[in-house]
């Protein structure tokens, strides 16, 4: 066998980049979609490698709900201090304040449907022609009809039955005035995948997704964290568990695991036993059957 031989990883890690580096030499002015998660984490990392010795040469966008993990946010302000790249905020605050959305009501009140409106106003007002995110076709079944180069019409929507084909890693990024695409360059990727990178590369990833000591209250089969922005009902019950999430989002939906495993390595060991997805401990996939798929449709990550 050839010494030149490439494991896996290094073809996951080739492939994304070969998707980057396709996404600035087609776009005029793409940002990487950051929320703090693994998966974000991954994508700005693997930007990093795709251009170096230079900075990275997008911005990173962060939608920000208002009701985060304070360790996410310090996560993210420390990267971007660390990179020296450009920082775009979206408020949904702001879009509530200024009437474009509605805050929900009621104790499974969330702001992530709200999020979109707020991405959309974003993606207009910096005149963005491509979104990159961190989506993983193994995450959902509506992630699975994705294609690398994810066309959206002038709406922000998302048509799974027409998308471009990608024939030979061809990618077809060219579009009307106001329209834009969503690029994923891991959408191969597993979680497991995503792991064992974080292992061999050693990136530094936020302290949520180590098992620690945190109140939470047991909801929708889900460990969720006790906050400012959690209403509790009279059978409810805060207690300390020792958790770790699995992916992160809106403090209000996320749900965490119980769990021991405070290294890189004991998560591998951990996700290579897990028979659940790591969204099934998110309640807003819970809502319905075609959650996902219907906050795409409206303009979803």
């Amino acid at each position: 066998m050839s010494k030149y031989y490439l494991n896996y990883l290094d073809e996951l890690e080739s492939e994304a980049i070969y998707v980057l580096r396709e996404v600035w030499a087609q776009f005029e002015n793409p940002v990487i979609l950051f929320s703090g998660g693994k998966d974000s984490i991954v994508v700005t990392h693997l930007a990093r490698k795709a251009f170096y010795p230079s900075k990275i040469p997008f911005s990173l966008m962060h939608v920000d709900t208002g009701h985060n993990f304070p360790e996410t946010i310090k996560f993210r302000d420390d990267l971007i201090n660390e990179l020296g790249v450009n920082l775009i905020v979206g408020s949904v605050q702001e879009s509530i304040d200024q009437g474009r959305v509605a805050e929900e009501k009621g104790k499974n009140a969330t702001r992530n449907a709200l999020q979109i409106t707020t991405l959309l106003d974003a993606i207009e007002d910096n005149k963005v022609d491509c979104a990159i995110g961190g989506g993983r076709r193994d995450e959902e079944k509506a992630r699975a009809k994705e294609r690398f180069f994810s066309h959206r019409d002038d709406f922000g929507q998302w048509d799974p039955k027409n998308q471009r084909p990608e024939l030979w890693n061809l990618f077809n990024g060219k579009h009307f005035e106001g329209e834009h695409f969503r690029a994923f360059p891991i959408s191969n990727w597993t979680e497991m995948d995503v792991w064992n990178y974080i292992k061999r590369e050693n990136i530094q990833i936020p302290s949520l997704y180590f098992a620690h000591e945190r109140e939470v209250v047991w909801r929708n089969n889900s460990w969720i964290p006790n906050s400012d922005y959690l209403i509790l009902e009279e059978h409810e019950a805060v207690v300390t568990k020792k958790i770790r999430f699995r992916t992160l989002g809106d403090i209000t939906i996320t749900g965490g695991i119980e769990s021991d495993a405070d290294t890189v390595e004991k998560i591998a060991q951990e996700v290579a036993a897990m028979r659940q997805t790591e969204r099934g401990n998110r309640s807003d996939d819970k809502r319905s059957e075609t959650a996902m798929e219907d906050r795409k449709k409206q303009g979803y990550f």
